[in-house]
């Protein structure tokens, strides 16, 4: 099973402060790059793992999708996102990635935002959702940058001159990392870049885009503190097809 560390309430309670989620998807500076490697959404049904308070996935709704299920493991995240929710075609559901088993060629997207990096086993999960999908449906998903990850201690570095350096460790070595936000010890999966579309390959999807995703100059220019996210990247994007 995988950590539920969403539900700690410290946790719980500094996670939901953050600007995407106060804010939803205007809060999350990555939305524009996603939006640009989604698929059309009308008339489509729509797997979102790990999703969260909903914002996506009522978002897919809002873009003609006509059904949308959303997963997570959190029955905090579940509650808020039912709470915040008033459509019979959205059904959010308590459930363990890990462990999930979806029926066959039900779904024409399947989608998941920084949640893929919290599993183990990211084969198995890649699989499953491939069975899951129709011929020619996409899979588009987001998780921390593996050279974000890859830090032991994850803050920057600074030099004599004040260049920002991001720290990089046992890049090659995967598997378990544990790191500290909000609390301590929160369990994630490091996995190279070739990894993770390698996985995608096997599994017999055809990437179809990768972006590393970095804040653009007018980004940058209405939030300043994004500009230390051009020193490396934190997030990467995977555009997919079955």
């Amino acid at each position: 099973m995988a950590q539920n560390i969403y539900d700690n309430p410290d946790f719980f309670f500094g996670y939901s402060q953050l600007p995407r989620q106060v804010k939803g998807l205007h809060g999350a500076p990555e939305w524009p790059a996603i939006r640009a490697l989604l698929p059309s959404i009308a008339g489509k049904r729509v797997v979102d793992l790990g999703c969260g308070f909903g914002w996506a996935s009522r978002w897919m709704r809002e873009r003609g999708a006509i059904s949308v299920l959303g997963l997570d493991l959190s029955e905090n995240m579940i509650s808020r996102a039912k709470a915040d929710t008033s459509d019979a075609a959205i059904t959010y559901r308590i459930a363990d990635l890990e462990t999930l088993s979806l029926p066959e060629a039900a779904f024409d997207l399947a989608y998941s935002v920084l949640t893929l990096h919290y599993i183990r086993d990211f084969d198995r999960l890649v699989s499953m959702v491939h069975r899951s999908l129709v011929p020619g449906a996409e899979f588009v998903f987001t998780i921390e940058h593996p050279i974000f990850m890859a830090a032991t201690h994850p803050h920057w570095m600074e030099d004599e001159d004040g260049r920002k350096t991001w720290p990089v460790n046992r890049y090659a070595i995967e598997g378990e990392r544990q790191t500290d936000w909000f609390v301590k010890g929160v369990v994630k999966y490091h996995r190279t870049i070739g990894t993770t579309l390698n996985a995608l390959i096997r599994a017999g999807f055809t990437i179809k885009a990768v972006e590393e995703f970095a804040p653009s100059l007018e980004q940058i220019r209405e939030n300043p503190d994004l500009e230390e996210e051009i020193e490396r990247p934190m997030m990467l994007i995977v555009s997919s097809r079955r």
